[in-house]
């Protein structure tokens, strides 16, 4: 059973349609799809899909596990596509228990004979449980956005999985677990300082054993990154520099899996209870969609590794989709133009709203200048 967990670094990336729409796509190719909402908190993944409001769901196990976890995995209207629904209603689920985790843990993981793939639809934020669930798979998707906050959330989301990966591999009473809280001890701000690259000679000193299973864990760690809600091609640059980060502080490679242009159907598509993958199947957001689950199935789920060569491969790749599909949405809305399904005033106001957008990263921008100001003056001061 191959296990796709989907997250972000902060919300309104179009992380859960990207998770259901990979679901349609992969059970259209004949797969056994089970498509989990564990966006405990805010499980909207039902809307997505088209799925009727759940009567049952991740809540309702977790708060009598002497159900049949059977029971809540819900049958969908697209052919090999089960869901499994998250839950809203009881108070405190979006932060779970270590027991309730390994419970559930177990419970998905007993799925594999009868599931070829997985797709978790993990929550927004860096708390334990998400990442925790994010590592069950060496080959996890973060989804992102151009805009500066989605970016640097993409990265620090990352940052967090591989120092609680350590902190999993360092157990107590290691020299490498005492290493880190002696810099936690020492002040946060040098704690939060610390790279990966800079940590690791330190720890092989100190404590080998623990460095040699860490290191053994990060190269198995091969997280694949999707940009959505892009509106022009040059928009696909902000990738690169998460992958700068990625290598130069974490030590980890990250594989651009490709990118998905901003599309207003997608909220015709969710007013119509359809996945826009059903609802326009020929949509330029379709098409990126079934382009990224292809690039997954032919991949080999077991190869934790993967070159310089192919990892610059696939940034190119997605640039040059970037520019195709481009060409293929300017094309489409002058077809829904002519077609009279797209109005002018639809037109306008969806330019309204790019306007809109612009503005609001240039606020972002400013915010963040005025911020490293601050940072690089204060640290002259110092």
């Amino acid at each position: 059973m191959r296990i796709i967990p989907v997250a972000s670094g902060k919300g309104g990336v179009g992380k859960s349609l990207i998770a259901a729409n990979l679901g349609v796509a992969f059970a259209q190719a004949g797969k056994r799809v089970v498509l989990v909402d564990l966006d405990l908190g805010a499980s909207n993944l039902h809307l997505v899909i088209g799925h009727q409001a759940p009567k049952m769901g991740i809540g309702t196990f977790l708060h009598n596990t002497k159900m049949n976890f059977f029971n809540v995995i819900a049958e969908t209207d697209v052919p090999n596509l089960r869901f499994i629904p998250g839950d809203t209603e009881i108070p405190g689920l979006a932060n779970l228990k270590a027991s309730q985790r390994n419970t559930l843990v177990r419970k998905l993981l007993s799925l594999q004979d009868s599931t070829d793939i997985l797709i978790i639809d993990l929550g927004a934020g860096t708390h334990q449980s998400i990442l925790d669930l994010f590592l069950l798979s060496g080959q996890g998707i973060v989804v992102t956005a151009p805009a500066v906050t989605a970016v640097l959330n993409a990265y620090v989301f990352l940052k967090n999985a591989v120092f609680r990966m350590m902190y999993t591999i360092f157990a107590p009473g290691t020299q490498a677990r005492d290493y880190l809280e002696k810099m936690k001890k020492e002040g946060s701000s040098r704690y939060q300082r610390l790279y990966i690259p800079k940590i690791l000679p330190e720890i092989k000193q100190v404590d080998k054993v623990s460095y040699e299973s860490f290191v053994d864990h990060l190269n198995r760690l091969h997280p694949r990154l999707i940009t959505n809600m892009i509106e022009n091609p040059k928009d696909v640059e902000v990738a690169m520099k998460i992958r700068r980060s990625c290598e130069e502080y974490l030590d980890i490679k990250i594989e651009h899996l490709g990118i998905v242009y901003r599309d207003a159907l997608q909220d015709v598509s969710l007013a119509s209870r359809l996945p826009i993958t059903l609802y326009k199947p020929g949509s330029v957001l379709s098409q990126a969609i079934y382009r990224i689950a292809d690039k997954i199935l032919q991949s080999d789920e077991d190869r934790f590794s993967v070159t310089d060569k192919e990892i610059n491969a696939s940034f190119l790749e997605a640039g040059a989709e970037a520019e195709v599909d481009f060409e293929s949405k300017m094309e489409y809305i002058e077809d829904l133009l002519h077609s009279g399904v797209l109005s002018h005033g639809d037109l306008i106001e969806t330019v309204k709203t790019q306007q809109l957008e612009i503005n609001k990263l240039k606020k972002e921008n400013n915010f963040l200048k005025t911020k490293l100001s601050k940072a690089l003056t204060q640290g002259f001061k110092v």
